[in-house]
């Protein structure tokens, strides 16, 4: 029987310090992007945290394209919001072409020819193929006041002289679809960046009294709050909208519209506020300044405000996309605006008909830009509330 030695001599240790020479410009380097970080200011830390979040970044352009439509709507537009066509009523989307037989004739839509379905009574339309209507860009079309004020003809794209453009088809009316949700998008789009202004300013004033005073204050403002969210949402806007004077011109229904959905959307707001203050009103820099004589409302606005702007901006995102669906539901069950002001939801209105859908179904066309404009939006809120974070 023999016996197993075993080899008791010394082994290598494997070395893990790298090898390479020590270069003192790499070091340099690392400390620079390191004092470049800790002395940048919190709004381009969130920056620099918001642009790593890709899809709210897109988010954000896919706004700024929707918002361009707000101030330029007249000249993108081909067609008035309100222009009547009697010859083509209910007529279906003409599709854009590039090529007419095997030639490039460039943006292009073939003439469509209508008449009416003695046994159904309905429009029917076809598409001429020999009648090529050429797309025209930088044109003179149909004459418009620019805001009101400034007539002009000019618009981005027109139909051809004679022709017709209707991208997304025409309503009961014959009103184009998609200028309708061009001049549409000035009233939905805006709505919410007004009304989200009214809750900022309602959220943060009795937020901030509630949280720096605390006390029987803050006790009769949270009750107040309480018995605001207490409340069904739609129907409270139903009842308040009902109750605008019928007389009213557009212009005040769309402040009053925009004021309601403002004075209900503040508490959630407020309570974010009144549990930040809480907490900062106890740091050292707020006594510092109580104690040199500051009055609570600088401490409010010039200290304890500013250290958590960046999460009222999130916040205010995501608030936006609430007050856009509101608008839109109380213009769709005719609570809202009217015509001859259009929205989203106005538009949507023609299609409360579920046989009319099924008939013409490019009257659901104001659908895809709510759906589009919401999650932007709720991206959007995501990335600001992720870059406002100070633990990510």
């Amino acid at each position: 029987m023999s016996l197993e030695t075993k080899d008791t001599s010394p082994r290598e240790v494997e070395h893990y310090v790298d090898p390479a020479p020590f270069n003192p410009a790499v070091t340099e380097e690392l400390t620079a992007e390191q004092e470049r970080f800790y002395q940048a200011s919190q709004w381009k830390i969130m920056w620099w945290k918001f642009k790593r979040h890709k899809i709210a970044v897109w988010s954000g352009v896919v706004l700024i394209l929707f918002y361009l439509c707000v101030p330029f709507a007249e000249v993108i537009a081909p067609y008035g919001a309100n222009t009547r066509d009697s010859n083509n009523l209910y007529a279906p989307p003409q599709a854009l072409h590039l090529f007419h037989e095997g030639s490039l004739v460039g943006p292009f839509v073939y003439g469509i020819s209508s008449k009416i379905d003695m046994e159904t009574l309905q429009w029917v339309f076809e598409e001429d193929r020999t009648r090529v209507q050429k797309v025209r860009f930088f044109c003179g079309g149909a004459p418009y006041k620019f805001w009101g004020l400034i007539d002009s003809t000019f618009h981005l794209f027109c139909p051809a002289k004679g022709g017709t453009l209707f991208l997304l088809g025409t309503d009961r009316l014959g009103r184009d679809q998609f200028s309708g949700l061009v001049y549409g998008a000035r009233l939905s789009l805006t709505v919410g960046l007004i009304g989200v202004t009214i809750s900022i300013v309602l959220g943060l004033f009795f937020g901030g009294l509630a949280g720096y005073f605390g006390g029987w204050l803050d006790s009769i403002i949270q009750r107040a709050i309480e018995i605001i969210r207490s409340l069904p949402e739609l129907p409270l806007w139903m009842a308040l909208s009902a109750a605008l004077p019928v007389t009213w011109s557009p212009v005040w229904i769309y402040f009053g519209l925009t004021i309601i959905l403002g004075l209900l959307d503040w508490p959630g707001l407020a309570r974010a506020v009144r549990s930040k203050l809480l907490s900062l009103r106890e740091e050292e820099y707020a006594k510092a300044a109580v104690l040199m004589g500051a009055k609570p409302g600088r401490v409010i606005t010039r200290h304890l405000l500013p250290g958590f702007t960046s999460h009222i901006i999130a916040s205010a995102t995501l608030s936006v996309p609430s007050m856009i669906l509101g608008e839109t539901a109380l213009s769709y069950l005719n609570l809202g605006l009217r015509r001859p002001s259009v929205s989203w939801g106005v538009l949507l209105n023609e299609a409360q008909n579920i046989s009319v859908v099924t008939v013409y179904p490019w009257l659901m066309a104001p659908v895809i830009p709510i759906i589009i404009v919401v999650l932007a939006f709720n991206f959007l809120g995501d990335g600001l509330r992720d870059a406002a974070d100070p633990y990510k």
